[in-house]
């Protein structure tokens, strides 16, 4: 795929084989400003390992942990782990680890193609189109900081309909946001890309809820943050390279943590995806 997202190299993991109860995966990082990896980028290698060893079956919801930052200079290694196989479920846990210690623990359910009961919440309303909306890079443009700079480069073009928190808080401190994201360039045809590359995408942007009700950005003198744990449920397919409305809110934050709830909507209204996670959130006073 010529001119692919950097990020999308990372999903390609290298299958080493089976130890013990486990086939085990390889996989490189991308650069990250603060020399940490990601999160939503071990949680997406993660989704990827844990579907190569499922056939005929969709991921359909994750519970997961982030228990060590991870180092972008270090490959990580995925351990899948067969728990069950049912007629209609599969369940999998993977584990990402760095020199030996786990970085993140995973839970994945998989499941068969079946007919049911069926509705949603409704795609809210009254919603600007992305294209009305400014980009990252053109906001960030005049910034010279590395931070600045990999926000604007990100292969994941984010719009936030309410204005950024990148550097301060626009308008009222409120414990909601929706952004407009989606991947540059065509992806394959390959749904559980797409679901993996959702998962990517959840953790750019769930914890800014919090901040934004307390009036903090992401450059606040101070501002320490890290996801602790993350969940997420699949509904329906949907493309990561078309428009996803991403609407978040925070309900509590309390003891230097804060919890934060996602969904996400095609531009045609179809709910796709909903988000849950908690964070660490420590704000100077």
């Amino acid at each position: 795929m010529i001119g692919e997202p950097e990020f999308l190299r990372t999903l390609r993991l290298e299958d080493t084989g089976a130890a013990t109860r486990e086939r085990v995966f390889t996989g490189v990082n991308h650069w990250s400003p603060n020399g940490r990896v990601f999160g939503g980028q071990v949680l997406a290698q993660c989704i990827v390992a844990a579907q190569a060893t499922i056939e005929d079956r969709a991921i359909h919801s994750i519970h997961g942990y982030f228990l060590r930052p991870g180092d972008i200079h270090t490959p990580i290694t995925f351990g899948v782990e067969q728990i069950h196989d049912g007629r209609s479920f599969a369940t999998r846990r993977a584990q990402a680890y760095q020199n030996g210690v786990p970085i993140f623990s995973m839970i994945a359910s998989f499941q068969t193609d079946d007919a049911g009961v069926e509705h949603q919440d409704p795609f809210p309303v009254d919603m600007p189109t992305p294209e009305s909306l400014p980009t990252a890079a053109s906001i960030l443009a005049s910034i010279d900081h590395p931070v600045a700079r990999a926000w604007a480069e990100r292969a994941i073009d984010l719009r936030h309909v309410d204005g950024p928190v990148f550097v301060d808080v626009q308008g009222e401190h409120v414990p909601h946001q929706a952004v407009w994201f989606r991947v540059g360039g065509a992806l394959p045809d390959d749904p559980g890309l797409h679901r993996a590359v959702l998962a990517y995408a959840s953790d750019l942007s769930i914890l800014e809820p919090i901040m934004r009700r307390h009036g903090v950005a992401w450059g606040t003198p101070g501002v320490k943050s890290a996801s602790l744990d993350h969940a997420m449920w699949w509904h329906r397919d949907g493309r990561a390279d078309e428009w996803i409305l991403y609407t978040q809110e925070s309900p509590s934050a309390q003891g230097g943590r804060g919890l934060a709830f996602g969904r996400m909507f095609s531009q045609d209204g179809r709910l796709l995806a909903s988000v849950a996670q908690e964070g660490m959130m420590r704000i100077p006073r």
